[in-house]
């Protein structure tokens, strides 16, 4: 299983920057070929190889796959609902990165108080 593992230092030095009762909720699991971070048992971002894979709330797909860098997460050929990844260009930055972060912390947030 071949993934970014610099990357995955920068995302848990990310979460570190979140208040403590969030960064505690967070979980890794190996997903997808890759390394998944998980809030509470439900899948935020993730590293498939050098991209980043985020989960996104579906009202904010249509403009986030407007952006330079993103591209509709086809790992079974097909785009997957509410997953988009990110190459490498979209996240050079720590605020980058952490955007990305807080957007998957969304979702999964969404998902456990039961909304969309």
């Amino acid at each position: 299983m071949a993934f970014d593992t610099v990357l995955e230092k920068r995302i848990v030095e990310t979460l570190q920057r979140l208040p403590a009762e969030v960064t505690n909720e967070f979980s890794e699991k190996k997903m997808f070929g890759g390394l998944a971070f998980l809030y509470r048992g439900k899948m935020t971002v993730g590293i498939v190889k050098e991209d980043l894979m985020v989960r996104v709330v579906q009202d904010k797909m249509e403009d986030i796959l407007k952006k330079p860098a993103v591209r509709p997460m086809d790992f079974t050929k097909r785009p997957m609902k509410e997953f988009i990844y990110v190459s490498p260009e979209g996240f050079q930055t720590p605020e980058d990165l952490l955007h990305w972060i807080e957007l998957g912390l969304e979702h999964a947030q969404n998902k456990l108080m039961g909304t969309k």
